[in-house]
């Protein structure tokens, strides 16, 4: 899913949230940019949302007198405006927006509100709660910060939010994320015998992720393998932690130097990661 996200982002040239569910509608129907040609292991909420987004675009089709084949290419400003890509509800606080996040901060982070903002959003489309969208702005505007070359010391921050509240407009986070912001995951430096537990709800995954994060010893490795040693949901909460330590230790501090070598699709990978560096400095050249 992150794939279609950076796909979306890099042929919209902006943020599209009715392209970025088409592209999780491909994948989960045809296995559009799976690495196995199959849609596998699709959460609850995502599943859900993506079907009820099949079925607004059928009826939206047939109330504008509009092709249901042409649909997934609709690129009218005016019916994209009109079209509800809000497909999930409210209680929906699974670690699916958070797990697909980095694309958009990566895209948009020359303008912190910018990425902040959208970031929020990507989660909202399938995973509707205040929770999961606020656990997503965070997340994304410590990406950001990564990227513009803070300390992890500052990422952690129990400040965090206060010393960048101009990128989050405004707009405080949920009491809940916020408790993650204070820092709740610093003193369990025991991790799962300390009740740090990688499972999918988003804030579990959140605080698992920001735990190996806070003691990965400045080892990409060992942050990878401590929260996949967490169990539960494993894949999800190394992806989670991989987004900011990636960021924060950027490609030439990934180790061991045989995950990159053997990673599947290696060249394609890199040439997305271009194309996203490249179409996100077009976009924001024109807002400088």
């Amino acid at each position: 899913m992150a794939l279609c996200l950076a796909a979306s982002l890099i042929s919209s040239g902006d943020f599209s949230p009715y392209d970025q569910l088409v592209r999780y509608k491909w994948w989960y129907r045809y296995g559009y940019m799976s690495s196995t040609g199959d849609c596998f292991d699709i959460g609850a909420a995502t599943r859900k949302s993506i079907q009820k987004f099949e079925d607004r675009q059928k009826a939206f089709a047939e109330s504008h007198r509009i092709e249901e084949t042409e649909m997934d290419y609709l690129n009218d400003r005016k019916l994209l405006n009109e079209f509800n890509v809000y497909c999930s509800d409210n209680q929906a606080a699974g670690n699916g927006g958070l797990m697909r996040l980095a694309p958009v901060p990566l895209f948009f982070h020359s303008i912190p509100a910018k990425a902040v903002k959208y970031c929020g959003i990507s989660a909202e489309i399938t995973h509707g709660s205040e929770i999961a969208r606020d656990a997503c702005r965070f997340y994304g505007a410590l990406i950001v910060a990564a990227l513009h070359g803070e300390s992890k010391k500052q990422l952690l921050d129990p400040d965090f939010y206060k010393e960048h509240e101009s990128w989050f407009a405004g707009q405080p986070l949920h009491e809940e994320v916020q408790k993650i912001v204070k820092g709740s995951y610093a003193n369990k430096p025991r991790g799962y015998d300390d009740g740090i537990r990688g499972k999918g709800y988003v804030l579990n995954s959140l605080e698992a992720a920001l735990w190996a994060f806070r003691y990965d010893d400045d080892s990409f490795e060992k942050g990878v393998l401590a929260a996949v040693n967490l169990g539960d949901d494993t894949d999800t909460t190394a992806a989670i932690y991989g987004q900011l330590a990636g960021a924060y230790y950027s490609f030439r501090g990934i180790t061991p130097r045989e995950w990159i070598t053997n990673i599947y699709a290696k060249e394609f990978l890199l040439c997305m990661s271009s194309w996203l560096f490249h179409q996100g400095q077009l976009w924001s050249s024109k807002w400088k």
